[in-house]
């Protein structure tokens, strides 16, 4: 990514793409036609822990904005790292109706705090099975979180 810029998505409840910028679609690499109503994950890169994305779905879901770090694919299998600032919409019952998430671009220094991490946390979801994985992996950021004193929110901004 490049300093200024800025990817733009929405999703609906379920996290189908409803909306994505320009930014979006040039480094992602599909077309808008290809995105909407595609399940946001469509660009998860493998080498994102899934403990990150459950954090991220729990913060949402109790109607928290979620601060984090994501390893985005392209569609040519390339990736891109953002800082991603996922906020939950509602409607004028307070109703949420869905997501709204800017990303930019991450700093490497940064970078070269958060990857040993998620590798940590990837290897230990790949040992721990299918069952335990998103916990055990859980484990191991809070573990860190705590030797910090800090969230997973204040450890992202932090940053």
């Amino acid at each position: 990514m490049r300093d200024n810029d800025f990817i733009v998505s929405k999703t609906d409840l379920k996290g189908l793409i409803i909306y994505a910028n320009e930014i979006f679609i040039e480094f992602c690499g599909y077309t808008q036609h290809e995105l909407l109503n595609t399940q946001h994950n469509i660009i998860r890169h493998p080498d994102m822990p899934r403990a990150v994305f459950d954090l991220m779905w729990k913060t949402l879901q109790a109607g928290n904005g979620f601060n984090g770090y994501v390893k985005n694919m392209s569609k040519d299998g390339g990736f891109y790292w953002a800082f991603a600032n996922v906020t939950p919409s509602y409607d004028n019952n307070q109703n949420i109706t869905g997501y709204y998430s800017v990303r930019r671009k991450p700093s490497q220094r940064t970078l070269a705090v958060v990857e040993p991490i998620y590798k940590e946390m990837l290897q230990t979801e790949k040992h721990s099975g299918s069952r335990d994985a998103i916990k055990d992996s859980t484990a191991v950021l809070l573990s860190k979180l705590e030797q910090q004193g800090v969230s997973y929110d204040q450890f992202a901004l932090s940053l």
